[in-house]
């Protein structure tokens, strides 16, 4: 996959119809973002638009709560460009002026594009640096001069390490997804990050949630920030019809092809706990003739891009991923979410079903559970404070499963991705590429 640096050229004012007017904080943009905004089809921001935008632009820190879904990107991306086109210079070499941090590749990858998208009426460059790939073209696009610059952390500093990238000139420090980056273990690289960047700049914090560390971590970063929390609105849930389907762990597969048969389901994310279940799964639809793909840490980055813009597209109606390789995915129409194996944290119950049911439409999460797995299910039903409705007309019932009292499984055996209790965080991933380093990590 090949990064480019976009530096998109200037617009003559009679190429595009006039845009309809924008609403709310994006009418204080700058008119070559109000442009790229309503190109984009947004009319009225979102709640952390909203209340993010205007301080941004006023230059302050903020501490901000939002999850996948709620439009931060945009809330902390067009504030960006505006600050670096109203003070513009001659990008330099190696030299960015605004450092924007993802936890993965996925996620940088998607920030660039809104980043292209949002900056196409205005002079400021950008280029996505990660792992997993050549970093050939990644050098070239840096050696052009970038104003922006979105990375994962062990590509960062092995290009810092090189020589490719300085950081003594940023103005504009972003750390997206915080509590991702602490899973996956990357608080040393952020450490190693904020000592080579000025400590005059205005700092974004964002994380799907705040727990005391993370609440620690970031006001050793900030300074006199505003705080902004957008909690998930319930109402998305509500717009989700869930089931469970209670089966025999040998009779997963054979649930999940009676179930894509039904045409109804249109566009399918299917969820799996490890990495090779999840090839597998695949490979059993491909047998069926339903055509999808998987996506997981030890595939390459080439084939996890093609197997996205596949499922975005259409030519890939099932996409089967594990947690770890879906952070930051955020893929439009998911009509069913299908979890062919339950998270062991309730917490990711949610978080799977939340891929549906986007933008005010409605959407099916479908879950299977095994006798194995049932206290998993007491523990989602726990966090949701109801029962997930149970259908038991399908010709692959398991009575065992329903009745099951056995206690949730240990899952740290190989393949897993689970993690031992005390286990240091880097005990699975190596700096390096933010990979996986054992053949356990998803």
């Amino acid at each position: 996959m090949r990064i480019h640096t976009h530096a998109p050229r200037a617009h003559a004012a009679t190429s595009t119809p006039r845009p309809q007017r924008t609403q709310g904080v994006f009418g204080t943009l700058i008119p070559a973002l109000q442009r790229a905004v309503a190109a984009e089809g947004y009319r009225i921001p979102t709640p952390i638009q909203e209340q993010s935008i205007p301080h941004l632009l006023d230059g302050r820190d903020l501490i901000g709560t939002a999850q996948t879904g709620t439009g931060k990107t945009a809330a902390f991306a067009l504030p960006l460009l505006q600050r670096l086109s109203g003070h513009r210079r001659r990008a330099r070499r190696g030299t960015p002026r605004a450092l924007v941090l993802a936890p993965t590749r996925e996620l940088a990858a998607q920030i660039g594009e809104s980043i292209r998208s949002y900056g196409r009426f205005v002079r400021v460059s950008h280029t996505v640096v990660f792992g997993g790939v050549s970093q050939f073209h990644q050098v070239k696009a840096l050696s052009r001069g970038v104003d922006i610059l979105v990375a994962t952390p062990g590509r960062l500093l092995d290009l810092m390490e090189q020589g490719f990238i300085r950081l003594n000139e940023v103005e504009i420090f972003t750390l997206d997804e915080v509590d991702r980056m602490l899973d996956m273990g990357f608080m040393p690289d952020i450490k190693r990050v904020l000592a080579r960047i000025p400590v005059e700049r205005q700092t974004l914090f964002f994380s799907a949630t705040m727990p005391a560390n993370i609440v620690a971590l970031a006001d050793t970063m900030v300074r006199d920030p505003v705080r902004v929390a957008i909690t998930p609105e319930k109402p998305t849930l509500d717009s989700i019809a869930q089931k469970v389907l209670f089966v025999g762990k040998r009779h997963k597969d054979a649930l999940l092809v009676s179930l894509l048969n039904d045409r109804q389901i249109d566009k399918a994310l299917i969820f799996t706990q490890m990495k090779h279940v999840a090839n597998r799964v695949a490979k059993k639809l491909d047998a069926a003739g339903i055509r999808g793909t998987a996506i997981h840490g030890n595939k390459t980055q080439a084939a996890r891009t093609r197997a996205l813009d596949g499922f975005r597209r259409g030519r890939f109606r099932v996409l089967v991923a594990t947690d770890v390789a879906a952070r930051g995915l955020d893929v439009e129409d998911i009509t069913h979410v299908i979890n062919y194996d339950l998270p062991t944290e309730a917490e990711t119950y949610v978080h799977r079903i939340g891929r549906t049911a986007r933008a005010g439409a409605k959407g099916d999460a479908i879950s299977f559970c095994c006798a194995e797995d049932r206290a998993y299910l007491r523990g989602i039903e726990r966090l949701l404070g109801k029962t997930v409705p149970a259908e038991m007309e399908h010709a692959y019932h398991s009575d065992e499963a329903l009745r099951s009292r056995q206690p949730a499984p240990t899952r740290f055996g190989p393949g897993t991705g689970g993690r031992r209790r005390g286990a240091g965080p880097r005990g699975r991933f190596s700096r390096d590429r933010g990979r996986p380093r054992s053949r356990g990590a998803r």
